[in-house]
């Protein structure tokens, strides 16, 4: 089945300042600027407030649009076999694309070692909760987890694994009703249509969340609280722009298109991961996006949210780059098969503390208490400069689960490639012409 994006009309140019990629950004710099010259203001909870509250409007979303699309998606299928297929080759993409992030981290930071010569004295009162949280994930709860108590109880809670696995028995149910269900078919799309409306509309406070979570964020914990530790960051930020542009770029080019114009293709999403750290805030915007890129819908709806739990690849970077830098910072040598458990026990933990607060740094604490519990006082080495890589976190997530779409339907020989191309050139052309306009 090839998904036929409906073209888009032409609008005129907009001027510069009433683009929202444009309006994000200079959020995003006020913010910081705020943040370091008046700390005092941007650490103020009314100010810490924006960035929260834009979070909460979009998450509030979140699970109806994965319901609506997901459950649509699947019921529109005429082969049941068809929606195991696409899930099997996603999840196998995901090992494969997740290795290449983790083995690309443990290479970098055994080539830079800039934890060497770092006179530390770490507290590890700081990290006791992420420690206890780590200690009390085990992999089991977190497949039972994925069962909901009830129904009503995923949507509250807003869990996207609990929203997932519902959505795709609904929609196999859908499927079995056969026309007996085009008439619930037909109003779950309109709920769809009426959901990304709301989209629209929170969107335009993007910039006042942005601004909110960037200027809290340096208000509090820099640019002090980086010291020594922007090596790390560096390090960091360059790895991860390696594995974007290498790892996925590759990937981009096998399918068909350039990775560069994919990013412009989703500029606004990025900025406002960047902004407010969570690559949740873009998740209906990005699967929206996907699908009129030429994506198949039932793919897309499959693939993006479950790439949120199984297709962590920033994290998997953050965790070996962070194991190697706190063994090095604290003198202790680990051998080549203490390096290889890293990889092995990252690629489990990276999944078992998805969708938990701080879920990098727990995910972390598990990964260093199983390969050398004297690690795990070493957290509070890097506690201090955590948010300033969740941002990259989110941001290398954000991109690896969109390109993962797109690869999958590709293989599944469900991608529009003429709307890929048309798409993909217009966004790039239209940001020209956008950014020169007055």
């Amino acid at each position: 089945m090839t998904t036929m994006a409906t073209a888009a009309p032409v609008r005129a140019s907009q001027a510069w300042y009433k683009i929202l990629y444009v309006q994000v950004l200079i959020a995003i710099l006020i913010g910081a600027m705020v943040g370091c010259l008046w700390p005092s203001v941007a650490t103020n909870d009314w100010v810490k407030a924006l960035g929260d509250g834009f979070i909460k409007l979009i998450k509030m979303v979140i699970a109806p649009i994965i319901f609506c699309t997901v459950t649509s998606g699947i019921a529109h299928i005429q082969d049941a076999k068809k929606v195991g297929c696409v899930g099997v080759k996603a999840l196998f993409y995901f090992e494969i694309v997740s290795s290449f992030a983790l083995l690309l981290g443990l290479a970098m930071g055994n080539l830079v070692r800039i934890g060497h010569g770092l006179a530390v004295k770490p507290d590890a009162a700081a990290v006791a909760n992420y420690v206890k949280q780590a200690e009390a994930s085990k992999t089991v709860d977190f497949i039972l987890n994925i069962i909901p108590d009830s129904v009503v109880g995923a949507f509250a809670r807003g869990d996207v694994l609990q929203v997932l696995l519902f959505a795709i028995l609904f929609g196999f149910s859908l499927m079995a009703l056969g026309k007996r269900g085009e008439r619930l078919r037909g109003m779950i799309d309109d709920v769809a249509h009426a959901v990304f409306g709301v989209i629209a509309i929170v969107m335009k406070a993007a910039p006042i969340g942005a601004f909110g979570a960037m200027a809290f964020t340096v208000g509090k914990f820099g640019p002090a609280a980086l010291g020594n530790l922007i090596g790390l960051i560096a390090l960091f930020y360059v790895t991860a722009a390696l594995f974007v542009v290498v790892v996925l770029g590759l990937i981009a080019r096998l399918v068909g298109f350039s990775i560069f114009k994919f990013l412009i293709y989703i500029k606004d999403e990025l900025l406002i991961v960047l902004g407010t750290s969570s690559s949740e805030s873009a998740l209906p915007q990005l699967m929206e996006k996907l699908e009129r890129l030429g994506c198949s819908k039932p793919v897309v709806g499959l693939v993006v949210p479950t790439g949120y739990s199984f297709n962590l690849d920033g994290t998997n970077i953050y965790m070996t780059l962070a194991t190697l830098f706190i063994a090095q910072a604290l003198g202790v040598d680990l051998s080549f098969g203490q390096q290889l458990t890293i990889l092995l026990v990252a690629m489990l933990t990276s999944k078992g503390a998805s969708g938990v607060t701080g879920a990098g740094f727990i995910t972390l604490a598990a990964t260093l208490s199983v390969v050398n519990p004297a690690l795990v006082p070493g957290m509070a080495i890097v506690f201090s400069i955590d948010k300033f890589m969740s941002e990259v976190r989110a941001l290398t997530n954000i991109i690896g689960n969109g390109i993962a779409a797109v690869f999958v339907s590709w293989w599944e020989s469900e991608l529009d490639h003429v709307t890929l191309q048309t798409r993909l050139n217009k966004s790039t052309a239209s940001t020209t012409i956008d950014t020169t306009s007055t």
